[in-house]
């Protein structure tokens, strides 16, 4: 059973935060779980964030990278492109859910993506992200 996880979900495996309790009991399942540049990319905006907002210092961020990068290179995420459809399936969503649900695009494309890749777990913390990805389907750790 393959997993998607949002960003939220990841930075809580690597930070501490109110979250990192639930994802480490998570994690322990050891599932195979989807990791995109987009996960690349919003991973790096929230490390950098939390320095801006001093819950970790910049030595910490450049460990947390390292420690990422380990992890991704070992072979502990599954690394895959940016699905084809995946933004034409974003708009979609859009269309259909955001005016319902709230959701930004970011949310959207993440779940777009976990739809594409045909994963059947969806992980966040966000909990309209989280209602769009159980509109469509898939299960959830709320």
């Amino acid at each position: 059973m393959t997993t998607y996880a949002d960003t939220s979900f990841l930075v809580s495996l690597y930070t501490v935060d109110t979250h990192t309790a639930r994802a480490l009991e998570l994690i322990k399942a050891n599932p195979p779980i989807w990791f995109t540049p987009l996960h690349h990319a919003e991973c790096s905006h929230a490390i950098a964030l939390q320095v801006f907002y001093s819950r970790i210092t910049e030595t910490d961020a450049h460990r947390v990278h390292s420690q990422l990068r380990s992890d991704v290179s070992s072979g502990m995420w599954v690394e895959s492109a940016i699905p084809e459809h995946a933004f034409e399936l974003c708009a979609d969503l859009a269309r259909r859910y955001g005016a319902k649900l709230g959701v930004r695009t970011l949310d959207s494309l993440h779940v777009a993506c976990a739809l594409e890749l045909k994963a059947e777990r969806f992980w966040t913390f966000d909990e309209r992200q989280a209602k769009l990805a159980r509109a469509e389907g898939l299960k959830t750790n709320g």
